[in-house]
């Protein structure tokens, strides 16, 4: 496990490619983006629960911590690059490697990740609804403190309108819009 751990440590020292390339000059960490993902999972997981519906909240956790594991190993990589590598294929098989150190937690973990890619679950629908917001959130941010040109972070909205959640959560998506306007 200790492999492992110094491993996902890299993710700490390991900044968010968009930001940096479109002029933020000491944009988040990885692990930065990770840990809100984590924290907007559990808060909307509870709320959803609390309206009845049937979803996992110590799952969705699970594949918030698990979805950006593989930049670990192959980095952050931008919208750009991903133009010319396959980053799906990349991380799986990155996540695979990484999580082979642990044992007989690792196919279950490897499913989780790729609930999460694939969206074929409730929760892993929930964490790309979260990372999403997050990224939307982190642009308002970084706005606010007087960056430009990135319009295309805000486009994730169009994701959250979309989402089968947004019933759930419009009045919320619908401030996170209004902070841009003001």
């Amino acid at each position: 496990m200790i492999k492992l751990f110094l491993e996902v440590g890299k993710l700490k020292r390991l900044p968010r490619m968009g930001w940096l390339l479109r002029g933020v000059p000491n944009p988040e960490s990885v692990a930065d983006h990770s840990f809100r993902v984590a924290f907007i999972t559990l808060l909307l997981a509870d709320e959803l629960k609390g309206k009845g519906i049937d979803i996992d909240v110590e799952k969705a956790l699970k594949i918030a911590l698990l979805h950006d594991l593989g930049e670990a190993k192959i980095t952050d990589l931008p919208l750009d690059a991903q133009r010319y590598i396959d980053k799906k294929k990349a991380e799986k098989k990155a996540v695979m490697e990484l999580l082979l150190e642990i044992g007989n937690k690792s196919l279950e973990y490897f499913k989780l990740f790729e609930e999460y890619g694939e969206e074929s679950s409730l929760e892993g629908k929930l964490v790309k609804f979260a990372d999403k917001l997050e990224m939307v959130l982190q642009a308002y941010e970084y706005e606010k403190a007087g960056f430009r040109n990135l319009g295309e972070f805000w486009s994730a909205l169009e994701y959250l309108k979309k989402s089968e959640f947004y019933k759930y959560f419009q009045e919320l998506i619908d401030e996170v819009e209004k902070l841009r306007k003001n």
